[in-house]
C-alpha cells in the first residue's frame, strides 16, 4: 500500500496552513483541565448512584473498577460517559448500583480520585451519556509572535476547525494503525474482543481523516458538496442534499448544519453526485479497508466534518498560553490546538473523548 497510514492518522493536513507558534501541552496534570457536561440531571431514582469525580492522573477504568469495588459489585457494573486523559485533572461522572446510600459517596477517596458528589439516579450511566466537556488549557514554553497567535485563533473561532480524530484515538505511537495495516495485509483481526474493538475504531478513524484531509486540501471542508450527507448541528440527525440551495448554504454559514465524512461499515446513508465522488477519491488509497469494516459487521455512521469550539476564552502572557473552550461529546481538544500551534504532549497518550 502506498499511502502512509501514520501520516493519515498523526499527519492530517491543516485547515490555514502552518500553525504561527510551538509550545508544550501537560507539563503538569493541572495544565490540562476537564469537566464533563452530562446535558441532563439525576432523576432520583432508586436503582443507582450518579458519582461526580475529581480525578487527578488517574485512568478512568481504573478509577470505575475502584468505583465497582467500593460498591461491591461486579467491575463492569460501573458505568462512565466518556474516557479522559490520564494526564489531566477531570471532573467526570461515573455510576454504581445502589448498594449504599448516596450521602455515604460523599468522600471517598483513593490514589488519584476523589467522590466530590453523588445523586439517586434510576439508570447506568452508559457511553457517550454526555452533551460535550470543557477545557482548560495551559500551553508553556510558547513561541511565536502574540498577533499572529491572536489572529488564528480568531480564525478558528470564526471558521471552525476540521474536526479530525486526535492521535489518541490511534494508540501509543500509532500502535493501533500499525494493527489496522496489519489487517489489511493479512486479513487477520486480533483474537481478543477488546483488541479487535480498538483495530475497528482505528480503521474508521482512518478512512474519516483520510476523507477530511482530502477535503481540507481543496478547500471543501466546510462547504456543502451536491449530493452531500449533511449532519444537524448538535445531533445524530443526518440528511441527503442533492442540490445545494441558497437556504442551505446559508444555514450551513450559520454552522446550523455541516457536511459529513464517513465511519464505515454497512448500511447507513451514502453521498451522492460530486460529494459521492470526492469521498470515492479519498478512500481509494486505503483499498480493502471500507470493505473489511462492513464484512465485520460494523454500522456505518457519519460524523460532521466541521467541528467549532464554544465559549472560548484565552490569555497570553510571555510563553504561556492559557485556553478555554467546549466541544461537543465526541469531538478532540487536540483538532482546536493543532490549528493554532505544533505541540508536544508531555507522559502517555491516552483518550480526551470517545467518539459516541
Amino acid at each position: 500500500m502506498s499511502i502512509d497510514l501514520m501520516a493519515v492518522a498523526l499527519r492530517p493536513t491543516h485547515a490555514f496552513g502552518t500553525p504561527p507558534a510551538t509550545g508544550r501541552l501537560r507539563v503538569s496534570p493541572e495544565d490540562f483541565v476537564v469537566t464533563e457536561r452530562l446535558g441532563f440531571e439525576p432523576d432520583g431514582g432508586t436503582a443507582h448512584v450518579l458519582l461526580e469525580v475529581d480525578k487527578r492522573d488517574a485512568n478512568t477504568m481504573w478509577v470505575a473498577r475502584e468505583l465497582a469495588r467500593h460498591a461491591g459489585v461486579r467491575p463492569d457494573d460501573a458505568g462512565f460517559a466518556g474516557l479522559k486523559d490520564r494526564r489531566a485533572v477531570a471532573r467526570q461522572w461515573f455510576s454504581v448500583p445502589a448498594t449504599r446510600p448516596a450521602a455515604e459517596w460523599v468522600g471517598v477517596a483513593g490514589e488519584g480520585y476523589v467522590v466530590r458528589a453523588a445523586h439517586p439516579h434510576s439508570r447506568k450511566l452508559r457511553r457517550g451519556a454526555l452533551a460535550g466537556n470543557g477545557f482548560a488549557i495551559v500551553v508553556r514554553e510558547l513561541t511565536g509572535e502574540a498577533p499572529a497567535i491572536e489572529a488564528r485563533i480568531a480564525q478558528v473561532v470564526e471558521t471552525g476547525v476540521p474536526n479530525y480524530f486526535g492521535p489518541q484515538r490511534f494508540g501509543r505511537e500509532g500502535s493501533n494503525v500499525t494493527r489496522v495495516a496489519a489487517w489489511l495485509e493479512t486479513g487477520e483481526l486480533p483474537r481478543d474482543r477488546d483488541q479487535r474493538g480498538f483495530v475497528y475504531s482505528a480503521a474508521r478513524s482512518l478512512a474519516f481523516n483520510q476523507v477530511l484531509s482530502a477535503r481540507v486540501a481543496a478547500g471543501s471542508w466546510n462547504r456543502l458538496l451536491p449530493g452531500e450527507v449533511v449532519n444537524l448541528d448538535g445531533s445524530g440527525s443526518v440528511f441527503q442534499a442533492e442540490l445545494i440551495d441558497a437556504t442551505l448554504e446559508a444555514r450551513n454559514l450559520a454552522f446550523d448544519v455541516h457536511p459529513t465524512g464517513p465511519l464505515p461499515g454497512r448500511g447507513g446513508k451514502l453521498p451522492a453526485g460530486e460529494a459521492a465522488a470526492a469521498e470515492a477519491a479519498a478512500l481509494d488509497p486505503l483499498g480493502a479497508l471500507a470493505t473489511l469494516l462492513q464484512d465485520a459487521g460494523i454500522d456505518a455512521e457519519r460524523r460532521a466534518l466541521r467541528l467549532r469550539p464554544t465559549a472560548l476564552r484565552y490569555q497570553l502572557s510571555g510563553d504561556v498560553l492559557e485556553i478555554d473552550f467546549d466541544l461537543p461529546r465526541g469531538t478532540f481538544a487536540t483538532a482546536v490546538l493543532r490549528e493554532i500551534l505544533a505541540f508536544t504532549t508531555e507522559g502517555p497518550a491516552a483518550f480526551v473523548e470517545l467518539e459516541s
